[in-house]
């Protein structure tokens, strides 16, 4: 009986075409899933400790006691910032600059790549190297500081959205989620029945490419919110400085003269230590609320194209 339960173990361990089963755990299994967990705390524990600054009293943040879990809960700081105004004003603003950012890139990353994940498309590899030649050489940022001068964008909303709508990496992902997941006698048939193509691509191709459009939706999305180094050379006034900016500014003034920069108005009662880490709270769950929406699609986007033949 023991002789037959081996033989039938082993044969669970090997499926038939002789290929290791994955439902035994191996001693690399664990240290693989040892590593992962490692990476995911280095992630999560900035976050957590962070969060608990937030909402600490102050003589815990300064006295280096607080980790992982608040200690004399305070909201002062969360107060302060909303009192203020301005971070706030820059959030809802930068809200509006990302969603304006996002459809547009999209937009020119979709018109770009379908064309060009045809072969009917005449002169299909030329268009292509044009495309992609701005992935692997620049101008430069003089240059480019120049051009935007010339052009009249400096200073004004739209610097922050018309320079980096297209994005050639963008476009390469979604040119080959195309090639790999659209079928081209889906296609053909459409044709057949009077479509044109600008009847198939919105009734038929972005349809059918949910995954890659919320996955490269997040990626313009998260680049523009995260982004302050065009603020910095582009932008002068209050009004047009998005919130990573205008936190990056709390936080030099609060590293160079142990203060933080709001407005006489707000009442600061806090520590510029429990301030720093509230506006870092303040400016990132955005991103997180909306990342479990697109979720889904996100793992599955990426993947799209990764095997071929």
């Amino acid at each position: 009986m023991a002789k037959k339960r081996e033989e039938v173990i082993r044969g669970a361990e090997v499926s038939g075409d002789g290929n290791r089963a994955i439902n035994k755990f191996r001693l690399s299994d664990f240290f693989m899933m040892a590593i992962i967990v490692l990476l995911c705390l280095t992630c999560i524990f900035p976050f957590l400790h962070l969060a608990a600054k937030s909402v600490s009293g102050n003589t815990f943040v300064v006295g280096k006691q607080v980790y992982f879990w608040p200690k004399g809960l305070n909201w002062d700081a969360y107060a302060s910032i909303f009192r203020d105004g301005s971070l706030i004003y820059s959030m809802g603003y930068s809200v509006f600059v990302t969603f304006l950012f996002t459809v547009l890139g999209m937009v020119v990353c979709t018109c770009a790549a379908y064309p060009l994940s045809k072969k009917r498309l005449k002169g299909k590899t030329l268009f292509t190297f044009l495309l992609m030649f701005p992935m692997y050489f620049g101008a430069g940022l003089i240059p480019g500081y120049l051009l935007l001068y010339n052009l009249n964008l400096l200073d004004t909303m739209w610097v922050l959205i018309l320079p980096l709508i297209y994005s050639p990496y963008n476009m390469l992902i979604m040119k080959t989620s195309l090639q790999t997941s659209i079928p081209e006698s889906l296609e053909e048939s459409a044709f057949l029945d009077g479509a044109s193509n600008l009847q198939i691509l919105t009734k038929i191709v972005l349809p059918l490419s949910k995954p890659v459009i919320a996955t490269l939706s997040l990626f313009y999305a998260v680049g523009r919110w995260n982004s302050y180094s065009d603020n910095i050379y582009y932008i002068r006034t209050d009004k047009l400085k998005m919130a990573q900016y205008k936190l990056s500014q709390m936080v030099s003034s609060a590293a160079d003269a142990q203060t933080v920069s709001l407005s006489e108005g707000a009442a600061v009662t806090s520590t510029p230590e429990v301030l720093q880490a509230a506006a870092v709270m303040v400016v990132t769950i955005p991103i997180i609320c909306i990342y479990p929406f697109v979720q889904k699609y996100f793992v599955k986007g990426v993947m799209i194209g990764a095997v071929k033949g």
